[in-house]
């Protein structure tokens, strides 16, 4: 089941990392008037945040159960691959210029990708296209032109029964309502509606619904546009590894014939950060990119420790199994290095903290107790081998 759940939050994953993302991040670029390379920056240090948890995650899962990689013999040698995959790196790359360096249009850089991506194959015989593959594309193309204007028909319709009914115009109001003013409590409302919609429609439509519906909402409690927007994006995606109705751990699941619900179970758990890190850069806009470099880098790096942190506690592993204490432990040194500064969430403005002040204090008693499990855990572990070792050696004497 572990297998599985790795599968499908890594596979999950590719909706929300750069720089080509889900459908859904080129709507919020054309709903936001903003050029698609600023979404894709803005997702990158969030997409990076939940891989790191997912890597660290499974090589703890791996050093818990004695695994190892393979020799150094065994691995492929570099030179070759690239000899003889640099054709598939070509037409990435043009989209990596094209869409983020220079800004075209998400066609106008498709077309070209597509263009580079025939010419460059051509130039091998294992990659050179044929008729019949390029039939065979041109019919694949269709049908997935198809399913996407299904879905944007579907959305279409979603929304407009919407606006008839005046729903658009009241769950707004409703919301706002309901959390009193209070933006953690609407995200939160927010989230789960976002989760509930996705158990029964794709990724974009959920989007498209909520941007609709929820994102003026979100605007009149004074949350940046982009962070608004990604995060809606975020829970959007999230219902397919969240149960009840995983569907992409599920699938997963029926592959690796495992039990649905502990598939289910360890997939959240596996991409626990990304539950966490949208409300984080929605009160901290740094972990999007939005404020000066050394800000951008502090943010970086305080959330990159608490990621790894949260997945030694989600792991259950460090230097030896531990219990859970140790775990909570973690967790709770993980939050707290992963915390917005304490001046800018809705319970630490009453401390009268500027925010330098509250993150420093925040990053440096996450800092200690982090640092202080490490130190524990490998001194526990040294000691023990040290008496494993003197006991072997009693009894072989």
């Amino acid at each position: 089941h572990l297998a599985a759940a790795i599968e499908a939050v890594s596979s999950n994953g590719g909706q929300i990392m750069p720089p080509v993302m889900g459908a859904a991040a080129f709507l919020i670029a054309e709903y936001l008037a903003i050029p698609y390379g600023q979404v894709a920056l803005a997702a990158a240090i969030p997409a990076a945040l939940y891989y790191l948890a997912l890597f660290v995650q499974v090589d703890l899962e791996a050093a818990k159960h004695g695994l190892a990689g393979l020799p150094r013999e065994q691995l492929p040698k570099i030179r070759p691959v690239l000899r003889r995959g640099w054709v598939f790196l070509a037409p990435l790359g043009v989209l990596v210029w094209t869409l983020i360096i220079s800004n075209w249009e998400a066609g106008q850089a498709g077309m070209l990708a597509v263009a580079v991506t025939f010419g460059v194959g051509a130039l091998q015989k294992e990659t050179r296209p044929t008729w019949r593959g390029i039939m065979e594309t041109l019919e694949g193309t269709g049908r997935t032109m198809l399913d996407l204007v299904a879905i944007t028909t579907l959305a279409g319709i979603v929304i407009g029964s919407l606006q008839l009914s005046g729903f658009t115009s009241k769950l707004p109001l409703l919301l706002v309502s309901m959390a009193g003013g209070n933006i953690l409590l609407l995200l939160v409302m927010t989230a789960i509606v976002s989760i509930i919609l996705g158990m029964s429609l794709p990724t974009t439509v959920v989007y498209v619904t909520l941007a609709v519906l929820v994102g003026p909402a979100l605007a009149q409690l004074g949350i940046v546009p982009l962070s608004a927007h990604l995060f809606l994006f975020y829970f959007g995606m999230l219902s397919l590894i969240t149960p009840p109705d995983c569907l992409a751990t599920y699938a997963a699941a029926a592959i690796a014939k495992s039990d649905f619900w502990k598939t289910g179970w360890a997939g959240m758990r596996l991409g626990i950060v990304a539950y966490i890190v949208p409300f984080v850069f929605v009160f901290h806009p740094p972990l999007i990119a939005m404020g000066s470099l050394a800000e951008i880098a502090l943010a970086v790096i305080t959330a990159g420790m608490g990621v790894i942190l949260l997945g030694v506690g989600c792991a259950g592993y460090l230097f030896r199994p531990l219990d859970w204490f140790r775990r909570t432990w973690a967790w709770v040194a993980g939050l707290l290095l992963f915390m917005p500064p304490l001046s800018v969430l809705p319970f630490g403005k009453s401390l009268g903290l500027s925010e330098t002040v509250g993150e420093i204090l925040i990053d440096v008693l996450g800092l200690a107790l982090g640092m202080a499990l490490v130190l524990s855990e490998r001194s526990a572990t040294a000691t023990l081998r040290a008496v494993t070792s003197a006991t072997v050696t009693g009894d072989r004497a």
